[in-house]
């Protein structure tokens, strides 16, 4: 599921700007939630089903402002950029290691969300390669894979730091925001004119309610093992 959703994330990058797309990738989120739902029987308390509405909401507005269009070419500079952030990321991602708790967990997550970021702003001009040699030999397609894979070595290393709430909201803040103003500014990404307000708007409810969900989003497998001691307690005692 994890490698189809790259692609399907990589291929909505070819003619989709990029506010959309993370975005919408950040939104998986509440997916979840609502599979859990439907699959696990999960019961969701009032506050995370108004999440889950407001993010159907920002979603739709996305939907509404996207103005579907190719990304421009990034140029050498850009290229350079990838590679110096990709480095920086690195480097700093040693010293936030030695972090604990909290605020290890989301000095790693943002980091993480920068490299996932970084990730993006490669594959939307890489989507546009006209042909399979074109994509092997371009230098994106190597800073793509990089930063995919420094982005899952911090994030890992952040939920081992005790806060995985911490470290995903961290991640998706610093994963959303980034991508979006580069693709508006560099990669030719478009608004449907007169809508640039429904964009701002529903760009700020998603990532809210994406943050929200991960913030507040109770632990459904611990609550039920935790009824389960308690039940189990409570028969012992009755034995005893």
């Amino acid at each position: 599921c994890q490698l189809l959703a790259f692609v399907l994330a990589f291929l909505a990058r070819r003619e989709l700007p990029l506010f959309l797309v993370q975005a919408s990738v950040a939104a998986g989120l509440g997916v979840t939630a609502v599979l859990g739902v439907l699959l696990l029987k999960w019961r969701l308390p009032a506050a995370e089903i108004a999440l889950l509405g407001l993010l159907g909401s920002g979603i739709f507005a996305l939907v509404l402002t996207a103005r579907p269009s190719p990304s421009k070419p990034l140029g050498w500079t850009g290229v350079v950029a990838l590679g110096i952030t990709l480095g920086l990321i690195a480097v700093l991602g040693i010293f936030a290691a030695r972090l604990r708790g909290v605020p290890g967990s989301v000095a790693l997550g943002s980091l993480a969300g920068l490299a996932f970021s970084s990730a993006a702003v490669a594959s939307r001009p890489l989507a546009a390669a006209i042909s399979g040699a074109d994509f092997l030999r371009n230098p994106l397609l190597y800073l793509l894979i990089a930063h995919s894979v420094v982005g899952q070595l911090l994030l890992g290393l952040a939920m081992q730091r005790g806060s995985t709430t911490a470290a995903v909201a961290a991640m998706d803040a610093a994963g959303v925001v980034p991508a979006a103003l580069i693709g508006l500014v560099l990669l030719g990404d478009q608004i449907w004119p007169g809508r640039e307000w429904l964009a701002i708007v529903g760009f700020v409810i998603t990532l809210g309610a994406v943050i929200g969900l991960s913030w507040c989003a109770e632990p459904q497998h611990g609550r039920v093992t935790a009824d389960r001691v308690y039940a189990a307690d409570g028969r012992r005692a009755t034995r005893s």
